[in-house]
This record gives structure tokens, C-alpha cells and sequence, in this order.
């Protein structure tokens, strides 16, 4: 049985930290003050946020560090990553969750946080949370807006929800590419290009019986193409209990054209599997990016009208 955190409520702590890439604190500050001043939680800022070196957030060390004891910290009851990039492969296997495991807290992230979460759910069966960062926070179409309470805004809201242990039930708009059909499985996934990445290592999930989600940003079609390929010539799509396909945003092609969307790329790969599969689900790198429990048992229905994801 997959272990659920304690779910939050007011007054609780959440801890805010950069186990990868760089984020200026001047990125971090509007999730801050939503998080203490109108989701009335508190927050504890890490030393990584907005330290510097080179490409990441910190050394490896201070970054391993950091989280290490927001991880270990008895007040923090979530653990926020501001943003992912790249960097969390280099000390995933440095992490003492010994203490984790007796008291498990949400962890908060999606992009190479993926690492995380498969990481924990394949060695210690403990759900985590794949939903927004601080960046979601920051209104990019009117930066003298803020984003407010985020009753505006589904996707915070969802992550609000999550994080109160609202049961989560979602649909989308049917797409043209969708499998009709109903399944049943854990739901684990997250980007495509760190999924692929992790296979043969200690944090790679089986996937046989469950719900797989995917997503990914800036990809090449082609490595899309080799990317998918490899996850099929592993088996990691033999035998699901459904599939969701997010976002493929900013997709590169090469001068001479692939000749295939990433979506028509995933639909030729899998047409011979019967379980059903939903295209166009909103779980991305762009501002379309559901809160979605990894290991949490839901019912995925794609119907000819619409898509029902309901845990």
C-alpha cells in the first residue's frame, strides 16, 4: 500500500529549496507571500534559493545539503522545489531518507524533479507530489499582478488542494488521438526526457498495472522519437493500465523535417496496446500543469466527449 503524507493544514511549514538549477529570489518572492499571506501557511527558506554556481543553485554539496535538511527538519511539513533545470541526478544517491521514510512529508515539484518522485516511489512506496513550482506563482502577462489566491488560477488551486488532501477529479476536452476505454493503477510519470534517463537505475518504476503520464519542453522530434522507442523497447508501455500524454511544448525540429508531430510520433509508437489513452491532458512545462499524486491509485476514463482522471 502506497504511504500518504500528512496532509496540511493551516500554520503548517513548507520548505522552499533549489536542489538544481539557479532561481533569483526575486522569482521566489510572490509564491512566498501567497503561500504565508493568502494559503496561511508558513515558509522556511532554504540557502539555495537564490545562491549561484555556475549552472546551479549551489555546489552539490550545499545543494545536497539543503535538502537534506529541509528533509530532516521535524517543523517542515512539505518541501517545496522551486524550480527544476538539472542537478538532482548528481546527489540522488548521496539523500538519507532514512528518517523520510518513518516520517514522510510532501515533496512539491515536476521537470527534474521527476527524479524525486520516482526515486521515492520505487524504493520506498511513499506518495509525492508532481504540480507547479514558485515560478507558477509570477504573473508573466501582467507582472503587476500577482497571481493572487489562486481562485483564478485552476492550476495553484489544484496544487492548494492537493496539499489539503482534497481528493483530486479532473477533465479535460477529448483529442482526436485518444484510445476510448477505462483503467484502474497507481499513477506515476512525469517528463519523458528524465524517465528515459532513469531507466536501469534504482529510481526507474515499474510500470506494469499502472496509469503513466508524460510530458516534456524543447526537445528535439527526432529524440522525442528515440526517446519514446526506448521506453517501448524496455517494456515500459507493454503493459499499462492506461496513458496519459501531457504537453510537448517548444518542439525543435532539425533542417531536414522529422515529418511528425510529437503527438502523431506517440500515437504511432503505441497503437497496438488496447489500454486507453488520453493526448492533450493538462500536465506540462507550460502554465497548464495539474497537481497530480504519484503513486495514488485513480480511474483514468477517456470517453468520446471528454476525459475523466478521478482518484
Amino acid at each position: 500500500m502506497i504511504k500518504i503524507p500528512p496532509y496540511l493544514k493551516k500554520g503548517d511549514t513548507i520548505g522552499l529549496v533549489c536542489p538544481a538549477g539557479y532561481m533569483p529570489v526575486e522569482r521566489v518572492s510572490e509564491c512566498i507571500r501567497v503561500l504565508n499571506e493568502e494559503w496561511c501557511f508558513t515558509t522556511k527558506v532554504g540557502n539555495t534559493i537564490g545562491k549561484q554556481f555556475y549552472y546551479f543553485s549551489g555546489t552539490d554539496e550545499e545543494r545536497l545539503e539543503d535538502f537534506q535538511k529541509m528533509l530532516d527538519d521535524d517543523e517542515v511539513k512539505a518541501v517545496m522545489c522551486a524550480r527544476g533545470g538539472y542537478g538532482i541526478t548528481r546527489i540522488i544517491d548521496r539523500i538519507d531518507f532514512t528518517k523520510f521514510k518513518k516520517h514522510p512529508k510532501w515533496i512539491i515539484g515536476f521537470s527534474d524533479v521527476t527524479i524525486l518522485h520516482s526515486h521515492i516511489y520505487c524504493n520506498y512506496n511513499i506518495s509525492t507530489l508532481h504540480a507547479p513550482m514558485a515560478n507558477a506563482f509570477n504573473n508573466e502577462a501582467h507582472p503587476d499582478e500577482p497571481v493572487g489566491r489562486g481562485d483564478k488560477n485552476e492550476f495553484l488551486q489544484s496544487l492548494k488542494n492537493a496539499l489539503e488532501g482534497k481528493k483530486i477529479k479532473y477533465q479535460c476536452a477529448a483529442h482526436e488521438f485518444n484510445k476510448k476505454g477505462e483503467g484502474i493503477g497507481e499513477l506515476i510519470g512525469g517528463n519523458l526526457a528524465l524517465l528515459t534517463h532513469l531507466l536501469g537505475t534504482e529510481s526507474d518504476s515499474k510500470t506494469k498495472g499502472r496509469i503513466l503520464f508524460l510530458e516534456d519542453i524543447g526537445e528535439y522530434l527526432y529524440n522525442i522519437d528515440r526517446m519514446m522507442r526506448q521506453l517501448k523497447r524496455s517494456g515500459k508501455l507493454d503493459k499499462l493500465a492506461g496513458l496519459i500524454i501531457g504537453g510537448f511544448t517548444d518542439c525543435k525540429d532539425t533542417e531536414r523535417p522529422f515529418g511528425q508531430t510529437a503527438y502523431e510520433i506517440i500515437k504511432d509508437l503505441i497503437k497496438e496496446y488496447n489500454y486507453p489513452v488520453c493526448f492533450g491532458f493538462p500536465v506540462s512545462h507550460d502554465k497548464e500543469n495539474l497537481a497530480l499524486k504519484i503513486g495514488i491509485g485513480y480511474k483514468l476514463k477517456v470517453g468520446k466527449n471528454k476525459v475523466m482522471l478521478e482518484e
